[in-house]
Parts: C-alpha cells; sequence; structure tokens
C-alpha cells in the first residue's frame, strides 16, 4: 500500500509559513491568506506566492528558526513508523517547504520513504521572497498517480489522508479518502473523517492495514 498523507494541517498542527510569518511580523496577514486558499476561496498557487513573498528579506537564520518550531502532532510519528514496519510506502504532499518537514521529522526520529514537497528560494542570506518546487502548480493527484506508477501501486491499494483545499485532488483519485479535521469545504469528498492520530491508528488498523 501507498499512504499518502499532507503535512500542514494533518501530521503537523503547526502552519510552517504562520511560523515564518512571525519571525517577519506578517503572521496574521500569512494566517488569512492561508485561511482563504484552505477554504477553496484563492487557487493555492495565488496564495503560496502571495505568502512567499511577505517573507522577501527575511534573515536566512530566522527561517531555520521558525523551520526547527516545526512538530508532528502527537501520535503522528507512531502512527508513521507503524505503518513502515507494516510493510507500507509512506509519503508526505505538502505545499510546505522541504526544511520545516526534515526538521520536524529529525525531531521525533521517524523517516517517511517520500517527501514532495516546496522550497523557499534564499540568495545572500535572505529569502527573496520567491517559492520554487513541485507543488507549486503541480497538484497532489499527479503526485499521488505518479508515484503509484513508479511504485508499481494501483490507485485502489492508496490512501491519502488531508484537510485542505489544496488535499481534495490526491483524495479525489485515491483507494481511501480519509479526512483528518478536514476543512467544511473538503469533508464531503472524504470517505473517512477522524478527528486524532488515535482515531486515524484504529481506522488503519479496522483496515487491516497495521
Amino acid at each position: 500500500m501507498l499512504v499518502a498523507f499532507d503535512f500542514d494541517g494533518t501530521l503537523s498542527d503547526s502552519e510552517m509559513m504562520v511560523l515564518l510569518g512571525e519571525e517577519q511580523g506578517v503572521a496574521d496577514e500569512i494566517a488569512e491568506i492561508t485561511e482563504r486558499a484552505m477554504n477553496d476561496e484563492l487557487s493555492y498557487a495565488e496564495s503560496l506566492r502571495e505568502r512567499a513573498d511577505l517573507l522577501f528579506r527575511l534573515d536566512e537564520g530566522a527561517a531555520e528558526e521558525a523551520f526547527g518550531r516545526v512538530e508532528l502532532r502527537p501520535g503522528a510519528a507512531d502512527v508513521i513508523a507503524a505503518l513502515r514496519e507494516a510493510g507500507h510506502h509512506v509519503a508526505i504532499f505538502t505545499g510546505g517547504f522541504d526544511r520545516g518537514v526534515e526538521a520536524a521529522l529529525s525531531a521525533t526520529g521517524v523517516q517517511v520513504d517520500t517527501i514532495v514537497a516546496n522550497h523557499l528560494v534564499s540568495r545572500k542570506g535572505h529569502l527573496t521572497g520567491r517559492v520554487e518546487g513541485p507543488l507549486v502548480e503541480g497538484t497532489k493527484d499527479t503526485a499521488l498517480e505518479d508515484l503509484a506508477e513508479d511504485l508499481g501501486v494501483d490507485m485502489a491499494d492508496t490512501v491519502a489522508v488531508g484537510d485542505g483545499a489544496n488535499d481534495l485532488p490526491m483524495l479525489e483519485v485515491a483507494g481511501l479518502a480519509v479526512g483528518y479535521e478536514p476543512k467544511p469545504a473538503v469533508e464531503p469528498h472524504c470517505e473517512v473523517v477522524v478527528e486524532s492520530m488515535a482515531e486515524l491508528r484504529d481506522l488503519l488498523e479496522s483496515r487491516g492495514l497495521l
């Protein structure tokens, strides 16, 4: 099986962009844009570029401090470890940033098999306000389908877990669509909804995945 997780709002309740925004003094503006995007009020790519632009000239050291504060939800590392121990391929697909994902995983000593994430561009010790990566314009359905094809996994044998509007594409194509405290616009597209990592683990056990 291939199990794909969103990161911000799913595996983690730390919003990377908000943490970065706190370092820049623009956290409220970033949170407002994020909420509009997650409720499908503007495109994810547009919202991501708007938020990244607010971080123009943020010191690289301050950015690293923010990434270092990204944490997994309680129980998330245990779920990931249990899935991998059971032989499943675990992926993270996030419009967030590679450095924050890697910091959070490292802090808990857990690993995943695949990370597909974006990257904030730095130059001369500061963020440039630009963002690049496969999930700026690309969508998570394509990421899931491509990875499944690479692994030789049928789409019926995939699980997607997410909460926001940018997770909708992968939730709609996955064999099992799980909403983790999903936004109102997302919940109708989820086969199952969970409110905690304990509930998610129970669900995976009930489906014979653990």
